[in-house]
């Protein structure tokens, strides 16, 4: 499949100057030095290059990889922009960077007319930005958009690829959303880069003599999406929202392109759509608490409509335990999915069941969901770009911060599912197993990864269980 199919020709600049001057920062194209922007440092006006924005020479020049947009606080405009990058994989045939660094140019020149109070409320808002230049996990690409799964943009691809890349976005994953707003009002398409928060992993395996992979080589990729609705660590962000968003929700795609056959499986996870928090104190395991509120099944409902509507019929795969306080918050989210249509809430005991490490028992949970399972499905286009299977549900699986079991859950689930596909394309023969082949390691060591990187994200430490996924 030609790569232009998913791009539609549009490109973002990718190589910035920025020069500083007295009274503006002045943004623009290496490759197209005419295309550009200034921001004034009084006011943090935008406005295009002109004749005599180079009537004085800049103090300062230096390199940049983007603008992610900017923030208006009291007394100032605040621009963030990439210092640095490194390309860590592909999208599609793309390159994919992951942000290494971020930086924000000064537009505060007016705060030296402030109050006293309103410098020091000034100063305090300005040291939660440094938080923001250090955000961990954050990917993007200037050929394509990243936040699209495989099978939304294949059935959106006529007309729609060829928009400017945020035009094509899915808002729920993109980190830097609220932060386009005055670059988009200034049509500055060519600048806006869209940040995608969570995770991309690649990795290639190749013919072995139990695959019987006909000699072709096949690229496995991870793309993890962590919405942006309801952002926030874990034990301070717990639960749903009134709107029905909840916490740590991600979706994650598992591509495989292989003899010209594309294909992807999408799962996602997320804390207990309900309204409930976690007390923090010095204690090992905080204690839960489940909030009274009239609106609770109005907030499961809205949740799982919004997952139809995107999803199909989804499977609810809850992996807490079945005693303590999770089991009194598992109760409560079985009470309220039960009536809901669509939904089939299924709960496994994994500590239990799989205590000690013996993931093995992950197949008693597969006897009970993979006529489900099986169902719902895969997407997969062959080399013609014809469409061969669709993906008709989905699952949705947590524990309690919906990484550890989550993460272990869903790679079992994975490499079912792609023994089903590899099957379907007649890689693997119907009693082959990619779990039995010595590429199943590097599937392992990409899950494992996976499970790291969103850790990080939402606790700050790698994952508990990444060495035994691996």
């Amino acid at each position: 499949m030609e790569n232009g199919s998913f791009s539609g020709g549009f490109r973002l600049y990718e190589e910035l100057e920025l020069h500083e001057f007295q009274d503006k920062f002045v943004i623009r194209s290496k490759e197209s030095p005419s295309d550009g922007f200034s921001i004034g440092r009084r006011e943090g006006k935008i406005e295009p290059l002109s004749n005599d924005t180079y009537s004085t020479s800049p103090y300062k020049t230096s390199t940049i990889y983007g603008v992610v947009g900017t923030i208006r606080l009291l007394a100032g405009t605040y621009v963030l922009v990439i210092t640095s990058r490194n390309e860590v994989g592909n999208f599609l045939g793309f390159p994919v960077y992951r942000v290494n660094s971020m930086r924000f140019l000064y537009c505060n020149e007016a705060l030296k007319l402030s109050t006293s109070q309103e410098k020091r409320d000034e100063v305090y808002f300005m040291t939660l930005l440094r938080i923001v230049e250090s955000t961990p996990g954050l990917y993007f690409s200037y050929r394509t958009d990243i936040t699209l799964n495989l099978q939304r943009r294949y059935k959106l691809m006529d007309g729609w690829m060829t928009k400017s890349i945020w035009k094509q976005a899915d808002p729920r994953f993109v980190w830097n959303k609220n932060l386009m707003e005055e670059f988009i009002e200034c049509k500055l398409d060519m600048f806006i880069i869209l940040l995608l928060q969570g995770n991309i992993l690649n990795n290639v395996f190749f013919q072995t003599a139990s695959l019987e992979l006909k000699g072709s080589p096949g690229t496995i990729s991870l793309i993890s999406r962590r919405c942006t609705r309801r952002l926030g660590t874990r034990m301070w962000r717990r639960g749903a929202n009134l709107e029905g968003d909840t916490a740590n929700f991600i979706e994650t795609e598992q591509i495989l392109e292989i003899d010209g056959f594309m294909s992807s499986l999408l799962q996602t996870r997320g804390s207990i759509p309900l309204l409930w928090e976690q007390i923090v104190d010095l204690s090992y395991k905080p204690q839960l608490k489940i909030i009274n509120n009239e609106e609770t099944s109005k907030v499961v409902e809205r949740h799982f409509h919004d997952l139809s509507q995107r999803y199909g019929g989804t499977l609810a795969l809850d992996l807490t335990d079945k005693h303590g306080d999770e089991g009194q918050l598992g109760t409560a989210y079985a009470l309220e999915v039960e009536n809901l249509p669509n939904v089939r809430y299924v709960h496994f005991d994994f500590h239990h069941i799989c205590g000690n490490s013996n993931f093995e028992n992950l197949e008693a949970l597969y006897g009970e969901i993979s006529e489900d399972f099986e169902k719902q499905g895969y997407f997969l286009i062959d080399a013609e770009g014809s469409i061969l299977e669709e993906q008709k549900g989905i699952i949705r699986s947590n524990c309690i911060d919906c990484l550890d079991r989550t993460n272990v859950t869903q790679s079992f689930l994975a490499q079912k599912s792609l023994n089903l596909q590899l099957q379907r394309i007649m890689i693997l023969a119907p009693n082959d197993f990619f779990s039995t082949s010595e590429n199943y390691g590097k599937f392992r060591t990409l899950w494992a990864g996976q499970g790291d990187e969103l850790s990080l994200e939402y606790t700050g430490t790698y994952a508990l269980k990444g060495d035994l996924v691996r």
